[in-house]
């Protein structure tokens, strides 16, 4: 059974890619853009097929940890009418924000369809409070109607779980809804918890439960779709700012196996887990980084403005260099997630 877990996780990161790439093919040959290859996976072939109408060379290469979609004229001078710097820039800038988009899109499609299958709604209110409670002696109080976390909006409880755990390692102000009036709870301080090395915030209490009604139900999608964007820059943050360290991080073999993981424990919790990953590639690849589609949007933006775009060899060696050092990051982060496959 470990073997076709395996399999599924595979599988499934490898739709996010393709999710991601048809994103950036439809619009391109939308605006009639040529395409030299729509390739899934990288390193060498495996399959590859040619369109004999547009010439389009579809691949299937052997490690999958990404994708790409090789435009005419993408990376280089070209006089071509079908290529991609002939095209009006913000067509250009079009299709390089259509794969992110797609994958934030897909995200809010799985998170309806967990929303959907979660028996209960967790609203902000406090219920009670679980034996060993540290909050309750801070001034929080049953009936607490939860609004902000340290400034924070929350608007369903798996908004405030998260933003306890991630900010509840410390004190923190709560500003919550009391008998109609707004009261401010400062420096709530909660049970903690640390996972390799990291410390997070443990709430306390039980919230009590919405009705499934069809308000509702939009409600949590839409604020927990944010919520996990919300998230992945918060990571980000953390990460840059020493919070989280190198161990923190997972490439394809670490997400694999974690994707693998929650197949194991459960449909809802591999939605989950898909749902974040898909959220992930998209905001990921819209930073402002070299080789991603982040790195080329800056550049386009820039071109809209000065009216004129900078070199396209320079513009490619920038993101030459980008790219490889993101495979060396990838080859670090790998080697890190073998080891620790070994070490269990």
């Amino acid at each position: 059974m470990t073997f076709l877990y395996i399999l599924l996780a595979i599988f499934s990161f490898g739709l996010l890619v393709v999710i991601h790439e048809l994103g950036h093919f439809l619009m391109a040959r939308l605006f009639g853009v040529g395409i030299h290859e729509f390739s899934v996976g990288m390193g060498p072939k495996i399959l590859s097929k040619k369109s004999s109408k547009t010439g389009t060379d579809y691949s299937l290469r052997a490690f999958p940890i990404g994708g790409y979609v090789s435009m005419v004229g993408e990376d280089e001078e070209s006089d071509a009418p079908d290529a991609f710097g002939a095209k009006k820039v913000w067509q250009r800038i079009l299709i390089v924000v259509a794969g992110p988009v797609m994958n934030v899109l897909l995200g809010f499609l799985l998170m309806l369809i967990l929303v959907l299958s979660t028996k209960q709604l967790a609203s902000t209110t406090v219920a009670e409070f679980r034996e060993g409670a540290t909050s309750s002696s801070y001034g929080l109080e049953i009936g607490d109607r939860v609004l902000r976390v340290n400034g924070v909006r929350v608007h369903t409880g798996n908004e405030l779980v998260y933003e306890i755990m991630n900010k509840g390692y410390a004190p923190v102000d709560l500003l919550v809804e009391r008998d109609g009036e707004k009261v401010l709870v400062e420096g709530v301080v909660f049970p903690g918890l640390s996972e390799q090395g990291i410390a997070f915030g443990q709430p306390d209490f039980r919230v009590y439960a919405e009705s499934r009604t069809f308000g509702h139900l939009l409600s949590h999608t839409y604020f927990r779709s944010v919520s996990t964007v919300k998230m992945i820059y918060d990571q980000l943050f953390d990460l840059l700012r020493g919070r989280f360290g190198l161990n923190a991080v997972s490439g394809p073999i670490g997400i694999t196996e974690e994707m693998g993981n929650a197949a194991r424990s459960g449909f809802p919790n591999f939605l989950y887990l898909l749902t974040v990953i898909t959220v992930n590639l998209g905001v990921f690849n819209l930073l402002p980084l070299p080789a991603l589609d982040g790195g080329r949007l800056f550049f386009l933006i820039f071109e809209a403005v000065a009216r004129r775009p900078i070199n396209r060899k320079v513009e490619g060696y920038i993101h030459l260099a980008g790219l490889a050092l993101l495979m060396l990051l990838m080859i670090v982060v790998a080697c890190k997630d073998v080891v620790g496959l070994i070490r269990k």
